[in-house]
């Protein structure tokens, strides 16, 4: 009998990995501006680029520090609004408020992506918006792109769940002015912590590789396209040394070791990934009181996990299902069913300005999330399916034939 997998383990560090860790180990040399040139931190952002089809990358601590660096970058006034959706992590929130700027949060719907008519209304007054590919489920793209394009607002696409996921055949965090993603353990590729900021904008771009901590002349270890000299970056460069204020958020060249091997993996990460969440999505779709939202027609997915809704049951009939999930190996998240959970927007009692968003408050608290790691086989996968319907049989009685 197959036993409920650990979803908590990842992928095995490539060997690669450990060599290149090992002989970083030996020189000591784990600080990203030690080298006089091809440092891996800027190795792995060249190749990073070149993988998503961008100019620049600037690899740092996290995607938080990403997010937190792309709205400074912008040169938001204090106290800009930035509207984000009401569905996403604390950390985005977070962000926000750091770079002294006050979060707007719009509407999502039971498919998890943004409503565009709340998100329209609030455009008004808005300086930035930061679109955050919640769990991986993209919102309509093009047109959140025209909405803010006729509007001159700059979009940041917050794509810690969503590296490898494409719109209309278009790498995700390339169609916004600045893309942000996750090394954290529970993304694609796993560096523990760890984070990149993919732009076209040099000038975006150059202010943002100062703030982070390229302090002196270090600017001038970042290199355009190919590890190229570009001229509109070396001006930006010029343009900003000295007048900006150092974070210090550096990514370290032990964290690059981790990532670059990982690079040729995700292909067959996102495949794999994918296969699992469709395969799962089917079987518990069967249930009448389980719905998993279909992707929108232009997007191609690259899940690690499953969210779906549970309908027709009660409060006490999600906690019910929940634990009787638990209590056979298989952990469900109901985003809205704690005290402290980080995705309810409700708990994010930091924030400078409260608002109630009733449609997706009523959203996550029927709303679940279990991971499903792509390295899961197809035995643990229906382990994982029979236990979560079982679950939900034990809560609602058995499914009645139709006609019964």
């Amino acid at each position: 009998m197959t036993l409920p997998p650990n979803v908590h383990d990842a992928e095995p560090i490539p060997a690669p990995a450990r060599e290149a860790i090992d002989v970083l180990l030996q020189s000591g040399d784990l600080f990203r501006y030690t080298a006089p040139q091809d440092a891996p931190v800027a190795l792995l952002e060249a190749e990073f680029a070149e993988l998503l089809g961008t100019k620049y990358a600037l690899a740092v601590s996290s995607c938080s520090a990403a997010l937190f660096l792309s709205l400074k970058a912008l040169g938001l006034p204090r106290d800009a609004r930035v509207l984000i959706p009401g569905f996403t992590f604390a950390a985005v929130p977070s962000s926000v408020v750091h770079a002294d700027c006050i979060p707007v949060l719009c509407e999502v719907g039971e498919n998890y992506r943004i409503d565009l008519n709340d998100f329209a209304a609030k455009l008004d007054g808005v300086q930035a918006v930061i679109i955050s590919h919640m769990r991986g489920h993209t919102s309509d793209m093009d047109a959140i792109m025209e909405l803010c394009e006729a509007r001159n607002i700059p979009v940041v696409e917050d794509a810690a769940h969503s590296l490898g996921t494409t719109w209309n055949g278009r790498n995700i965090g390339t169609i916004g002015k600045v893309g942000c993603f996750s090394f954290q353990s529970y993304k694609m590729i796993n560096a523990g912590e760890g984070g990149i900021m993919i732009t076209d904008d040099a000038d975006l771009v150059a202010r943002a590789v100062i703030m982070s901590g390229a302090y002196e002349h270090n600017w001038k270890k970042h290199k355009g396209p190919r590890g190229e000299n570009v001229p509109e970056l070396e001006q930006a460069f010029a343009r900003w040394q000295n007048k900006l204020p150092l974070y210090n958020l550096r990514m370290s060249n032990l964290s690059a070791a981790v990532i670059r091997p990982q690079l040729p993996e995700l292909a067959r990460r996102v495949r794999d990934g994918l296969a699992n969440h469709d395969y799962v999505a089917e079987r518990l779709n069967r249930s009448p009181h389980i719905h998993v939202p279909a992707p929108l027609k232009p997007e191609k997915r690259a899940p690690d996990s499953i969210q779906f809704n549970l309908v027709g049951l009660d409060e006490g009939e999600v906690r019910a299902f929940a634990d009787s999930a638990a209590e056979r190996g298989v952990k469900v998240q109901v985003f809205g069913l704690s005290e402290d959970n980080a995705r309810a927007f409700w708990n994010w009692e930091f924030l400078p300005e409260q608002i109630e968003l009733p449609r997706t408050r009523a959203m996550l608290m029927r709303a679940c999330d279990v991971r499903l790691p792509v390295h899961l086989t197809r035995d643990e996968l229906d382990v994982t399916a029979e236990i979560l319907l079982s679950a939900m049989e034990e809560v609602t009685g058995p499914a009645r034939a139709f006609g019964t």
